[in-house]
């Protein structure tokens, strides 16, 4: 067994088409075809259906592909802790970040460490803060840009990058426009929009409404800040969000609210013995 063949085999679960393995390994597609089923013969079991339209993965296939994910893992730690004794850093980094990371420049964070790192391999997922975590846990991120309210820090290893208060959004035709500041109790008739329920971003306002003995109505959900500004915007609903989500020439009103829920930005990692390409990013973000 080979590490290619695993990186074949995995090429193939994922596309479920030859082909575009054989395109994304950078290989010759009846190459390809001949070491998979090499593989499967020295296994003895089928790892995918095929049909000339059609390819699914087997009961087997299912079976050994989370091993054969964790050989590769492992693999290219080696060589990264390789690299990393005689003063080199290589070998994957995976990233994973909230969309509405304000705390630091991702993207020029990145660039810092691309030039002082050329040779390690990033990759960057954007999800939700409460999977990341998850996904740090089981090792399939090093390091993730979370945001949660304050009552719910992170259950990895973390440390704050920022702290504030949400600000609430209402359309320059609003009631409230004319408005400085307002309590939770002037927006609690509103229609709001609000990230779905059960996410990080959700909780948030939730946790901030119930501790004012106050039930609000979520009109609206939406995963993405643009989507509710747009709402927010066609005086459809009002939304709670960190000031720096907000771009400056939105045209909508930002309201400061004394009592608003806060938030926290953190960045977190999986302590057990974290990548020389981890250890690097953690020291740079910052």
């Amino acid at each position: 067994m080979e590490l290619q063949q695993l990186r074949y085999v995995l090429a193939v679960a994922e596309h479920r088409n030859f082909t575009r393995a054989a395109e994304q390994c950078f290989v010759a597609q009846s190459a390809l075809s001949h070491q998979v089923k090499a593989l499967e013969k020295e296994l003895g079991v089928t790892l995918f259906a095929r049909t000339s339209r059609r390819v699914d993965v087997t009961a087997a296939g299912e079976a050994f592909l989370p091993a054969a994910q964790a050989c590769l893992d492992a693999a290219a730690r080696a060589a990264s802790d390789a690299a990393g004794a005689v003063g080199q850093i290589r070998g994957p980094l995976r990233i994973g970040a909230i969309p509405t990371v304000t705390a630091l420049d991702l993207p020029a964070v990145l660039g810092r460490f691309r030039a002082a790192h050329p040779q390690v391999q990033i990759s960057l997922a954007v999800g939700a803060s409460e999977q990341m975590q998850d996904d740090l846990e089981a090792g399939r991120l090093d390091v993730a840009l979370l945001g949660l309210a304050a009552q719910t820090p992170p259950y990895t290893a973390h440390r704050v990058l920022d702290r504030h208060r949400l600000t609430a959004i209402v359309s320059t035709a609003h009631r409230l426009a004319g408005r400085r500041r307002v309590r939770l109790a002037d927006l609690v008739d509103e229609p709001f929009v609000d990230f779905p329920v059960g996410s990080s971003g959700r909780a948030q306002s939730e946790l901030a409404f119930a501790a004012a003995g106050l039930v609000r109505t979520v009109a609206f959900e939406a995963t993405t800040a643009d989507l509710m500004l747009g709402l927010v915007e066609h005086n459809l609903a009002v939304a709670m969000l960190a000031p720096g989500v907000v771009p400056a020439a939105a045209p909508v009103v930002r309201i400061a609210v004394t009592d608003g829920p806060e938030r926290l930005e953190y960045l977190a990692w999986n302590e057990f013995n974290p990548s020389p390409a981890a250890r690097a990013f953690l020291d740079l973000a910052h």
